[in-house]
């Protein structure tokens, strides 16, 4: 699992800094196999708590092996975090997780996170979007790329 993370996180800073062929990255136009990859969930903040599900889909036409999407907040995380597998840290605020194979027009294993801000802002931007799409070439970036304000309520904000 260790050298799967490792992974994971070389792959999507490769990618996050141009060091792969487009051929990998969110949105390329290599002419390949078509997808459109999309996010929708729930997120919550209370006293610097997060509580976030993500469930990806792929409207299709094309099936997707698997991509990678990226988790940016505007305040930094806490040090210590527990994640899923699957996820991985790649910053101070920010956090990777894999959303495995999405077959055409098909909903992928939702991804629930538990995180804990650096201190108890009022307010927070969630930013998800897709930082590798194993190759396919996604038209509709509309819908893979989210911004989300979370006030601290407790209450449920839904993407």
């Amino acid at each position: 699992m260790r050298v799967w993370v490792r992974g994971l996180v070389a792959v999507a800073v490769a990618v996050a800094f141009g060091v792969v062929g487009g051929g990998g990255s969110a949105g390329a136009d290599s002419g390949g196999p078509e997808a459109d990859l999309a996010y929708h969930g729930v997120v919550s903040l209370d006293h610097g708590r997060i509580d976030l599900r993500v469930t990806p889909r792929n409207h299709g036409p094309s099936a997707v092996a698997d991509a990678t999407v990226r988790l940016t907040w505007s305040a930094p995380l806490a040090a210590r975090q527990q994640l899923p597998d699957g996820c991985a840290r790649l910053g101070v605020r920010v956090v990777v997780c894999r959303t495995g194979a999405l077959a055409a027009d098909g909903v992928g294993e939702r991804i629930g996170l538990r995180l804990r801000l650096l201190g108890a802002p009022s307010e927070v931007t969630l930013d998800i979007g897709t930082v590798w799409n194993g190759g396919v070439v996604d038209r509709d970036r509309g819908n893979d790329q989210r911004r989300v304000l979370v006030l601290d309520t407790g209450d449920a904000y839904y993407f």
